[in-house]
């Protein structure tokens, strides 16, 4: 039995071997063909581009550039209409004479005045001049948007005075404070809002509602009422 054995065994040992060359082979086999291909595709050389054609130039135009002259220059004759002279400038004709200055040269004459004394039969004495009507100045710009108080602006005047009201839980409490507010009064002198920038939080419900009531005189500004923004102190003491 154990001969058997044997010889089974060497049998199969020859068999291995020569599977396993076979295996190594075709491994080598495909390494060689997969190396060739990629070696192929790098040093392969593709068709190469046609050459464009050289840019040539067939023909050449000349351009003649034609001289224009330039106009003339005319001078105005004597005769020419006075309306169409600037009064402000250069006279262009000889004067006749010396006349002397009366202080009305360089104002503008008014249109359908009469002649002074000492006018020319022909028309061409001195014009007289119609008062210019000045303008009144333009009234101060008033601002619609509300202002604070500073020097120009005259501050508003409290006319109707409110006490505030102590709340009784502030007073159960022992609290006291300042209350600082900020408020806006238009031009009729109405406060129209209120904003509490110092908070006194059992106190701010009673200083807002006392403020509201209050009433001022209008501020001026340049003689006009205008809007404004002031700050109210409220003191709460026991």
């Amino acid at each position: 039995m154990s001969h058997d054995l044997f010889r089974a065994s060497l049998v199969q040992r020859p068999r291995s071997a020569l599977r396993r060359l076979l295996t190594v082979f075709s491994i080598a086999l495909h390494a060689v063909v997969v190396v060739t291909i990629v070696i192929i595709q790098v040093f392969a050389i593709g068709p190469l581009p046609l050459p464009r054609r050289p840019l040539v130039f067939e023909q050449i135009h000349l351009v003649h550039i034609a001289e224009i002259p330039a106009p003339s220059l005319r001078r105005p004759s004597s005769g020419s209409t006075a309306g169409t002279v600037a009064p402000n400038a250069a006279p262009t004709v000889e004067p006749r004479g010396v006349t002397q200055e009366t202080g009305l040269e360089n104002m503008t004459r008014a249109s359908g005045s009469g002649v002074v004394d000492g006018g020319e039969p022909g028309g061409a004495g001195i014009e007289s001049i119609d008062p210019i009507e000045t303008l009144p100045p333009p009234p101060p710009l008033v601002p619609k948007v509300p202002v604070r108080v500073h020097d120009g602006i005259v501050a508003p005047r409290k006319i109707t005075d409110v006490t505030p009201v102590y709340p009784s839980l502030a007073q159960a409490s022992h609290v006291k404070g300042v209350v600082i507010l900020e408020a806006v009064i238009d031009a009729r002198g109405n406060v129209t809002s209120v904003q509490v920038l110092r908070s006194v939080p059992l106190l701010d419900a009673a200083a807002v509602d006392a403020l509201r009531q209050w009433r001022y005189t209008p501020a001026l500004l340049n003689g006009q009422p205008v809007p404004v923004v002031v700050t109210v102190t409220v003191n709460f003491s026991m």
